[in-house]
């Protein structure tokens, strides 16, 4: 098993940043890619940015050049999503994702419990 414990979100005014934290927990032996979705009421769970092993990232169009993903120097368990500029458009429940093989090569697919961002004046 594994454990995405998230934190960072909360509520901030347009134009505002936050930054989220992810930190990954738990029996695995690789962790293949990292990332966050979102999702806002009555819509989709959407991908907002992910990383993977070997340190590339990719965002959806809408935040590219506003949000940043990004792992920790330190610890490979740990990613986090600076958010900048942020928009009403951007409040929804922030979830982190992660894709792990264990010692035996098979792969699951983990989600955090997520965390509440609101962009509101």
């Amino acid at each position: 098993q594994v454990q995405l414990l998230e934190s960072g979100g909360g509520l901030v005014q347009p134009g505002g940043s936050l930054r989220l934290s992810c930190e990954a927990s738990g029996d695995f032996f690789i962790i293949n890619a990292m990332g966050w979705y979102r999702q806002a009421p009555g819509k989709q769970r959407e991908l907002v940015a992910v990383i993977n092993r070997g340190g590339s990232t990719n965002q959806t169009d809408s935040v590219k050049g506003r949000f940043t993903i990004s792992r920790d120097d330190a610890k490979d368990t740990v990613v986090y999503l600076q958010m900048n500029t942020l928009k009403p458009e951007d409040t929804a429940v922030y979830y982190c994702h992660g894709v792990f093989s264990d010692w035996g090569g098979r792969r699951s697919v983990y989600w955090g419990q997520g965390t509440q961002v609101t962009v509101s004046s």
